[in-house]
């Protein structure tokens, strides 16, 4: 286990602690700020940590130009034909929603904070004093902005998705020279749902031995058995896109969580963890009890003084408060020195 700590917000994040969860608002709520509010209550309310936004405009991420290089064309996505441009018009979070959106969270106990997507965005959340940033998969090559973020001097967490080695390394070597050394790095991939098959989660522990940061997921699977497993890998931080209702719809909904499952990911992750414990043979001092239901050589028929002993008048049974049955072979022929009742406990006692 690396023993790399860090703080945000008074809430300590190491692979020694319970995960931290992170509910991902996305454009789930529909640019309907009732129910933005409605999602962090039930986010609160399912046991997360954090709420997270995404600080962009539309203007922020593209151009609003008429033209095939701005349209998603993959048929296989959820927004397959849709223009990047009317997509994040109708994703974005107001700027205006977040001053009072981080007061409700906080007011709820829960830590808040945004995606920034351009370095105007970080100017903007410097000003609501965020206590840290995310930089999306999808920016973690903006050098630029990860220089930006960094320089603020407050954590920084960024997913990986797409990345290669080299790409990571050099995002965390920006983030390190603008003054930023509180860094966690999630395990991403950055397709929309993601499928178990392609999550490698095995890959977090080489990004911890690569990369000497904390390790997170960011989670795009369907369900909460991928994030629960990444657990056993040393992920201290799982992120998840969160939904008040499937059904009803939200740009991410396909593979965003309701309350019940996420607040069923917030319980499992945390008994997952407490599972990993530390190496241990020998049984727990918990299982000391149950070693008494172990098997041992037992008499099940009587036997006479000078009686061989055998398979027939001897048996390997539970408890476990005779020879143990190491010793079967070793007894096998040896004349009994008394009368011996049927269910005694065979010791070195009863024999020559």
């Amino acid at each position: 286990m690396l023993d790399k700590q860090i703080t945000i917000a008074g809430r300590l994040i190491s692979e020694q602690t319970k995960p931290f969860v992170i509910a991902e608002l996305s454009g789930n709520h529909s640019q309907d700020f009732a129910l933005a509010k409605a999602m962090i209550k039930a986010a609160a309310d399912a046991g997360v940590d954090a709420i997270k936004l995404q600080t962009y405009t539309a203007d922020s991420m593209t151009l609003n130009i008429d033209s095939d290089n701005f349209r998603i064309m993959e048929p296989d996505s959820l927004w397959y034909g849709r223009h990047l441009h009317e997509l994040y018009q109708h994703a974005a979070t107001p700027y205006e929603w977040h001053k009072d959106l981080f007061a409700y969270a906080k007011a709820l106990g829960l830590i808040a904070f945004s995606s920034p997507f351009d370095e105007t965005a970080v100017d903007f959340l410097e000003s609501l004093d965020v206590p840290c940033y995310k930089v999306a998969s999808f920016e973690l090559t903006d050098l630029p902005l990860i220089k930006k973020a960094a320089s603020t001097g407050k954590p920084l967490i960024m997913s990986t998705g797409m990345a290669t080695e080299t790409e990571i390394i050099e995002a965390i070597n920006t983030a390190k020279a603008a003054g930023c050394h509180d860094i966690i790095i999630l395990k991403c991939t950055s397709t929309y749902p993601a499928s178990a098959e392609n999550t490698n989660l095995i890959t977090i522990k080489d990004m911890q031995l690569k990369f000497g940061c904390l390790v997170g997921l960011s989670d795009h699977t369907q369900g909460i058995g991928v994030a629960v497993a990444s657990v056993a890998l040393g992920a201290c931080v799982i992120e998840k896109h969160f939904v008040l209702d499937r059904n009803a719809g939200g740009v991410d909904a396909a593979f965003s969580l309701e309350p019940s499952e996420f607040k069923a990911l917030v319980e499992n992750a945390e008994l997952a963890h407490k599972a990993l414990g530390k190496i241990t043979y020998g049984g727990s001092a918990a299982e000391e009890k149950s070693k008494y239901y172990r098997r041992s050589i037992f008499v099940c028929k009587d036997i006479k003084a000078g009686e061989i002993l055998n398979s027939d008048n001897l048996k390997i049974v539970r408890p476990a408060i005779g020879l143990t049955p190491k010793h079967w072979s070793r007894v096998l022929g040896k004349t009994a020195n008394q009368d011996i009742q049927a269910g005694t406990a065979l010791t070195e006692t009863l024999f020559d």
